[in-house]
């Protein structure tokens, strides 16, 4: 597997990732506006195809009373289906978190379904307590999926309050 970046995902890139599934991110019935990742980490197969991807984004969240929060917000993970189950969604994660932190931000912020969170916990991922806020056309709403977060350097502690994310979700 070779290990490529680039910036936003296009169409032939998506093809390539979700062949022919309907719903590869199990997004059916979600009415959210989301943000396009910036820049993505993916896992090229030996036969010159994506197989794997995650994608980043830089962002700002509000927690309680605390000054604004700077971090790199993670989404789009995605293994193409045959290749499901042989270890490369933790792989690309591990590379996604190897770019987050060279950005020098000191969290990775990211949005899941409750069967995906087992997969990031193993990554040092915790879950944030709801109620979680994203942005929306119409102002803030209540995120339903399990909202998670992670240092991207020694020692450091969020603080505690409601998390309010400036942006559409990622």
């Amino acid at each position: 597997m070779e290990v490529v970046e680039f910036g936003r995902l296009g169409d032939a890139q998506r093809a390539e990732l979700e062949g022919d599934e309907e719903d590869p991110f199990d997004a059916a019935g979600n009415t959210l506006q989301w943000r396009s990742k910036d820049q993505h980490v993916a896992l090229r197969g030996d036969h010159g195809r994506l197989v794997a991807s995650a994608g980043l984004v830089l962002a700002e969240v509000e927690v309680g009373n605390a000054p604004p929060i700077p971090v790199v917000g993670i989404g789009g993970v995605l293994v193409s289906a045959p290749y499901r189950g042989r270890g490369l969604g933790n792989r690309v994660i591990i590379e996604v978190l190897a770019r987050a932190k060279a950005t020098g931000r000191e969290l990775a912020l990211l949005f899941c379904h409750r069967n995906r969170a087992g997969l990031y916990k193993r990554h040092g991922f915790v879950e944030i307590p709801p109620p979680v806020l994203v942005e929306q056309p119409d102002g803030p709403v209540e995120i339903a999926m399990v909202s998670m977060w992670r240092p991207l350097r020694e020692g450091w502690e969020p603080p505690a309050g409601q998390l309010v994310l400036r942006s559409f979700p990622f």
